[in-house]
C-alpha cells in the first residue's frame, strides 16, 4: 500500500529541503551564508539517500536521482561560494536603507557597502555577478524524478504512492526549512518576517494534501477504524491522528506569535516549529510504517 524504505525517506527530505531553500533564496534578501548552511545539509542528507538505496533496497532510477541531487546542490554551492563577493542585492539593499535611516536621525554617514558587498568609489557593485537562485531548483527537479521512480516501485495503486511520496517531500521540507530559517534570524537580525511567513504558509498549504492523501483508501482511517491492524491495537492509529492535529495546531500558532511586534516572537516561533518538525515526522513516517 506503501513504501517505508530510509532511502526514499531520505530523498523526500533533500529534495523537499532545497526546494524550499530555493523559495527563500529566490528572494535575494536572506544571506549567501542561509543557503551555504541549507545546501550542505541536505547533500549530507542526499548521500544518506543514496548510501541507504545501494546498501539496502537498490532502486535504479531514484538513486541515480540521489547522486543528481548531491551533484547538482554541489554545484550551486561552488557557485555561491565563487561568487560570495557580489553578495546579495536585496540584502545590500535593505542594509543601505537602514543605514540611511539612521544617518538622518543621527548624524553619522556610513559608507556604502558596509554590509559585506564590495563596491567602488560611487558605491555600485565592483565584482561581477551574483549567485542565481535559479541554479537551486536544479536539484529539486532531479529529486522529483527519484521520487516518482520511487513511488512507482513502491507497487499498490501508482498514482495514490508517487503523490503521497511527493506530498511528503514537499511537507517535509517546507517544515525543516521553516525550522532552519527561524533559526538565521540570529544571524540575520534584520531580516523581514515575511520569509518566515511564507514557509509556515506553505506548511499550512501542503499539510491537508499531505493529511488527505494518507486518509486515501487504503490508509489512516481504515488504521482507525480497525480494518488495517497496526500492530498496537490501534495505538499507533490514533498517536498519527494526534500528530497530525498537532501538527497545524503548532502552525497556527507559529503564524500567531509571528503577528507580534517584539523580535523575541521570532524565537518563540522557531521554538514552536521545532515542536512542529517532530509531530510532521510523526505524520509522515508513521503512516507508512502502518500501511507497509
Amino acid at each position: 500500500m506503501i513504501s517505508l524504505d530510509a532511502a526514499t525517506v531520505l530523498l523526500q527530505w533533500a529534495t523537499g529541503g532545497l526546494l524550499f531553500t530555493w523559495v527563500t533564496t529566490r528572494h535575494r534578501e536572506v544571506g549567501l551564508g542561509y543557503g551555504w548552511l541549507m545546501r550542505g545539509t541536505f547533500i549530507v542528507i542526499a548521500a544518506g539517500a543514496l548510501a541507504c538505496g545501494l546498501a539496502f533496497d537498490p532502486v535504479a532510477v531514484r538513486d541515480a536521482a540521489s547522486a543528481g541531487v548531491i551533484a547538482a546542490a554541489t554545484v550551486a554551492l561552488i557557485v555561491s561560494w565563487v561568487r560570495r563577493r557580489a553578495g546579495v542585492s536585496g540584502q545590500q539593499a535593505e542594509h543601505d536603507r537602514r543605514s540611511a535611516r539612521v544617518a538622518a536621525m543621527t548624524g553619522i554617514e556610513r559608507t556604502a557597502g558596509d554590509g559585506g558587498v564590495a563596491v567602488d568609489a560611487e558605491g555600485q557593485a565592483s565584482v561581477g555577478p551574483e549567485f542565481p537562485p535559479a541554479f537551486d531548483l536544479v536539484a529539486p527537479v532531479i529529486g522529483a524524478v527519484g521520487l516518482v521512480a520511487a513511488g512507482v516501485d513502491a507497487g499498490g495503486s501508482t498514482w495514490l504512492s508517487v503523490a503521497r511520496v511527493l506530498a511528503g517531500a514537499a511537507f517535509l521540507g517546507a517544515i525543516t526549512d521553516a525550522m532552519l530559517l527561524g533559526h538565521w534570524y540570529l544571524v540575520q537580525p534584520g531580516l523581514p518576517r515575511r520569509l518566515l511567513n511564507e514557509l509556515v504558509r506553505a506548511t499550512m498549504i501542503v499539510w491537508p494534501i499531505e493529511v488527505g492523501l494518507l486518509l486515501v483508501r487504503p490508509g489512516m482511517i481504515q488504521v482507525l477504524n480497525g480494518s488495517i491492524d497496526d500492530g498496537w491495537d490501534g495505538v499507533l492509529g490514533w498517536f498519527w491522528l494526534a500528530c497530525a492535529v498537532a501538527t497545524i495546531v503548532l502552525l497556527f500558532v507559529t503564524r500567531a506569535a509571528l503577528r507580534e511586534r517584539a523580535y523575541s516572537a521570532v524565537m518563540a516561533a522557531t521554538g514552536l516549529l521545532y515542536l512542529a518538525i517532530l509531530t510532521a515526522f510523526g505524520t509522515d513516517l508513521v503512516a507508512r510504517a502502518v500501511l507497509a
